[in-house]
């Protein structure tokens, strides 16, 4: 497992680039604002004595008499010879100057460039005198940077100390940004009262939700563990004393049929409950994590109800219960032995908590919204309304006498709740005491 900074290490790094970067930038945009302002200061100075040397030297008729070691004076002919320059001694032709070429066109001109006589970045300025020849004042950029010179230590001793500040000032604002959630973090069972930023508050909703599920998770593993181990141990018990009876010679030969017939019955009760148990288990894995789902197809509820009610017609005939079979035909998307094991799970319940001479009417169709539905109605006897919230719970019996008595392993329609999530279908209960149970699955408009 690659090393990976810790989130104060972070948020630390970041704030002190951020601050190295906002240090960079004011110093760039301090050099230019300062350089711009330095150089408009020049233009402004060169101007001013342009214009004073062109007063006295229109007064005199002589220019040398104004030179200044910090500025360089040249006076230009019309035709770009150079008259006088009082810093060097040059015959080359001005004319092409841009300066010059300017202030012959508009009266003054000014330009900045590197001065190939002198060696320096040097600015220009030059205005038309009365007699037609130019004059230019020249100053070198040294003057400017001069300043920056001079006070580059302090500076760079300021930038030091700033880093040096922005280095402690990251620390500090990220241990007191990150520590209240390191508290938070220790206070995982009642989270939602330690909220130290608002901006946390989903993260911690999502804690103490996540929390919660768990602990219901473990709650119902916990219940299902004891319900299943009760449920494996009354016939474990009875198939154990038997099996005593007819082993120990206790039994008589008459009786030894009675007794493996009822060994027999309670085997495949056993049977029935592991079978339970493991669709079950399969169906919740698929509901949780979204692996092995079925490959749907497309499959007509009513040939659906036809093959269940046919499959089950002798177990009601038993029950002396009657099977109507009312279907109009209904397409839907779906596993086929999944949806059949719906079908018979909720037709099996219709009958097994029916009444001699009782019915049950499988109908399947279309609603007014064209969903497809399945409906399986009794007239048995019913489910109290305060029991009617529970009965899709796992070995939950409203009549745990009559459901033993008939077989039942209490996971039917725990299993018909399963297959209905993962073909994204709805139940309804609708039931009176002593009147009949009616559930139906709506499946989802395609």
């Amino acid at each position: 497992m690659r090393n990976s900074r810790s989130m104060e290490e972070k948020i630390s790094l970041r704030l002190f680039f951020m601050g190295l970067v906002g240090l960079v930038l004011t110093a760039a945009l301090c050099i230019f604002v300062f350089h711009k302002a330095f150089s408009e200061q020049i233009w402004q100075g060169l101007e001013l004595t342009a214009r004073q040397i062109a007063a006295g030297y229109s007064a005199q008729q002589q220019i040398s008499v104004f030179g200044d070691e910090a500025l360089r004076l040249t006076l230009i002919s019309p035709d770009g010879s150079v008259l006088y320059d009082s810093a060097a001694d040059t015959t080359e032709n001005h004319l092409s100057r841009p300066e010059i070429l300017q202030a012959l066109e508009t009266g003054e001109g000014r330009s900045e460039r590197d001065s190939a006589t002198m060696g320096y970045r040097t600015f220009y300025y030059a205005m038309c005198l009365a007699d037609g020849s130019v004059l230019r004042v020249a100053q070198d950029s040294a003057d400017i940077w001069s300043v920056f010179d001079k006070a580059l230590p302090a500076i760079i001793l300021c930038c030091i100390l700033i880093m040096a500040l922005a280095v402690l000032l990251s620390w500090f604002l990220t241990r007191s940004l990150v520590r209240p959630i390191l508290d938070m973090a220790e206070h995982l069972d009642d989270v939602e009262q330690h909220i130290p930023y608002r901006e946390l508050a989903p993260v911690a909703s999502a804690i103490h939700s996540d929390r919660l599920v768990r602990e219901n998770n473990e709650k119902l593993r916990q219940e299902f563990t004891a319900n299943v181990s009760h449920e494996l141990k009354t016939p474990l018990t009875s198939i154990s004393g038997y099996a005593e009876l007819i082993s120990a010679g206790i039994a008589k030969p008459g009786d030894i049929p009675m007794f493996a017939d009822k060994i027999h019955t309670e085997a495949v009760r056993m049977l029935t409950l592991v079978n339970d148990i493991l669709e079950l288990s399969q169906l919740d894995g698929m509901n949780a994590s979204g692996q092995r789902q079925p490959e749907f197809e497309s499959i007509d509820l009513a040939q659906l109800a036809k093959s269940c009610t046919d499959s089950l017609r002798v177990n009601a005939q038993k029950a002396f219960v009657t099977l109507y079979l009312d279907a109009c035909p209904a397409t839907v998307q779906g596993d086929r032995a999944m949806l059949a094991e719906l079908c018979q799970n909720l037709c099996d319940n219709a009958i097994r908590y029916n009444r001699p001479g009782g019915k049950v009417i499988v109908s399947t169709g279309m609603n007014p919204n064209g969903a497809s539905y399945l409906r399986v109605r009794d007239d048995g006897i019913g489910i109290p309304k305060d029991a009617q919230s529970r009965v899709f719970e796992r070995f939950y019996r409203v009549d745990k006498s009559r459901s033993k008595a008939t077989g039942g392993t209490g996971l039917g329609l725990a299993i018909v709740k399963h297959i209905a999530m993962i073909h994204n279908a709805s139940l309804e209960l609708e039931s009176q005491l002593g009147d009949g149970t009616c559930i139906t699955v709506t499946f989802a408009k395609e």
